[in-house]
């Protein structure tokens, strides 16, 4: 097997300009780099990637971490940021923590030992591992969260303006005339301490509504529990008129629920949900939703991610918010008085 002294004496340069070909070639004049290229490929020389990790404690590999893998929201999301690393010369590990914290801690673990030079993650729900993932970047990870954040992270995050959307979304359902509208969660400091739920609360009072508290359940953001509590919330004897869900994974459930209810939308029942996935736009009617510029939040994560990397400015902290878009469909209308 061809080393990189082989490639250097093919190129006619010093072993160190052979290496930094590789690992800076930015810092290389054009036809040096060009020559230094054209001998990698005709000697087929493939660089020992975790012994050049040893070297720089770091490898050209980024980690990300996301919820749930099968949710479209992070397989686009997984898709927007392999490409955009990938173009740029590095490679991308993947998992996922289901939203749990135990599980993201082991998995932590795993890319702690592949030494990635850069790490976006959506943080779990649970005790925080904000303790692992400042031990990363201590060793020189650079850490960005993504979606949510852990109360109090000292990182930087890309996020949606999550609470002018919910504002927005419940603005929109009061002037259609409901009063009775439901999300699918409540807002709890362990189990499901994310933006949405604590906003839509404040987004109520905001239209002088008040919190039902009967609507009132601490789930998880998956299609069976959306499922459940739907059918549970559409029971009582003083039902939503509309329910707000907080991902379209929710919807799917909920939307499941109401037809096995018998329920029509928007007759009967009123339904927006974040997410524009595909099937939103397919069923009969076609939900109205609350989009995210998914590609847009992938590419920021890489670019400040990236920046950080290269420049080994480990400790510079970016925050970035993206805006949120209604798409009215026509699952929402007025309430059936």
């Amino acid at each position: 097997m061809p080393n990189i002294l082989d490639v250097a004496k093919r190129a006619g340069v010093a072993p160190t300009t052979a290496k930094r070909a590789i690992h800076e070639p930015h810092l290389l004049k054009p036809e040096t780099l060009e020559r230094v290229r054209k001998a990698i490929q005709e000697l087929g020389y493939e660089p020992d990637q975790v012994a050049g990790s040893l070297r720089r404690g770091r490898t050209q590999t980024i980690g990300l971490m996301v919820g749930n893998i099968m949710e479209p929201f992070f397989a686009s999301l997984v898709r927007t940021v392999a490409h955009a690393v990938q173009g740029l010369g590095y490679a991308l590990l993947v998992t996922d923590n289901e939203y749990d914290a135990k599980l993201e801690l082991a998995n932590l673990r795993v890319l702690y030992g592949h030494r990635v030079s850069g790490l976006i993650i959506r943080s779990g729900y649970g005790a925080s591992n904000l303790d692992y993932l400042k031990r990363m970047q201590e060793r020189g990870t650079y850490v960005l969260e993504i979606d949510y954040f852990y109360p109090d992270s000292p990182f930087s995050h890309v996020m949606l303006d999550n609470e002018s959307c919910v504002f927005e979304g419940v603005r929109y359902l009061h002037a259609l005339g409901h009063r009775r509208i439901a999300t699918l969660g409540s807002y709890d400091p362990i189990h499901h301490p994310e933006e949405r739920s604590r906003a839509f609360p404040k987004a109520l009072q905001a239209v002088g509504l008040p919190l039902i508290e009967e609507y009132q359940r601490v789930i998880r953001l998956t299609e069976p529990e959306a499922y459940r509590l739907t059918l549970e919330l559409m029971r009582l004897p003083n039902p939503p008129t509309a329910i707000f869900s907080l991902n379209g994974t929710e919807a799917a459930g909920a939307f499941r629920a109401l037809n096995e209810l018998g329920l029509r939308i928007p007759q009967d029942i009123s339904l927006l949900t974040f997410d524009n996935y595909s099937w939103t736009s397919l069923v009969t009617p076609p939900l109205d939703v609350i989009e995210q510029p998914v590609e847009e939040m992938g590419y920021a994560a890489v670019e400040i991610v990236l920046d950080a990397v290269e420049n080994r400015t480990l400790d510079k902290v970016v925050r970035r918010r993206f805006p949120g878009k209604l798409i009215r469909r026509g699952s929402c209308a007025p309430p059936n008085r």
